[in-house]
């Protein structure tokens, strides 16, 4: 990636993984596009809100970025860029202001849980519909944390880590048409500010840190309830980012308090 960075988002927008915002030493706007066909990155319209620990959603191929925070504080911000014309928009605020928080994408809706507010840890479930730009509250996870990764699985939307007070296993799974939650197995590896992937009706969960830098990876299956350890990642990181593309998960990005963070792009091959 052109600019190494932790603490962005990252997803898939019609074949093109899409890098948004992050943290080098200064709150970044950042928008890198990298084309698996051809091994290349290109420079996108940067964002106009800088900032990092926000997360990224994609509906009918806009791409939504949603809080984090920068020197002005928690951020409610969420901003949508379409790549036919290379350009921003800014959409309504989400009603809490929150940093280092999760989304999945749903039937039309995205879901932005957890995260860190002015209250601290919490576990604030908000939703978000394009076609009337608004927001309706949900159910609050029932484990408030931050630094954890979230995808949706067969129209679940799955948490998984993150911290409150300590680094967590948790999983929890949220079922939309209920406004319910559940516990799950716990992740057999505690650890935050991983990255999570869903594919072919798995979730995994990417790298982040434990009592060290990660390079595990680990598959939660819904069809028989269990985790599965896949091949790790060549690169210990937290703090990365990752999307789906083409029937493959990229890992991006990163931190391992090293100088400068980390321009690494991995790609795993579930086949």
């Amino acid at each position: 990636m052109p600019t190494g960075r932790f603490l962005l988002a990252a997803c898939g927008v019609n074949g093109i993984l899409y890098a948004v915002g992050g943290y080098d030493g200064s709150f970044l706007n950042t928008l890198e596009g990298y084309d698996p066909a051809t091994d290349t990155w290109a420079t996108k319209a940067p964002m106009p809100t800088a900032r990092f620990g926000l997360a990224a959603g994609v509906i009918n191929g806009i791409l939504y970025a949603v809080g984090g925070g920068n020197a002005s504080g928690f951020l409610n911000t969420i901003e949508a860029y379409d790549p036919a014309t290379d350009t921003w928009t800014t959409k309504a605020p989400m009603p809490t202001a929150r940093t280092l928080l999760a989304v999945g994408v749903y039937n039309g809706l995205l879901y932005a849980v957890g995260g860190r507010s002015n209250s601290g840890y919490v576990g604030t479930l908000e939703a978000y519909n394009p076609v009337t730009d608004s927001w309706t509250s949900l159910r609050s996870m029932p484990t408030p944390r931050w630094g954890l990764a979230a995808s949706f699985v067969n129209g679940k939307l799955y948490a998984a880590g993150g911290y409150n007070q300590g680094r967590r296993n948790t999983f929890e799974a949220y079922n939309p048409l209920t406004n319910r939650w559940a516990a799950k197995p716990p992740m057999p590896t505690p650890r935050e500010d991983l990255a999570a992937g869903a594919l072919n009706g798995r979730f995994y969960a990417i790298g982040g840190h434990s009592d060290a830098y990660e390079t595990v990876v680990e598959a939660f299956d819904p069809a028989t309830n269990s985790w599965i350890t896949k091949a790790a990642m060549s690169t210990k990181r937290e703090a990365l980012a990752a999307g789906v593309v083409g029937g493959m998960i990229y890992a991006v990005g990163g931190d391992h308090r090293r100088a400068p963070p980390l321009t690494v792009l991995e790609a795993f091959n579930p086949r």
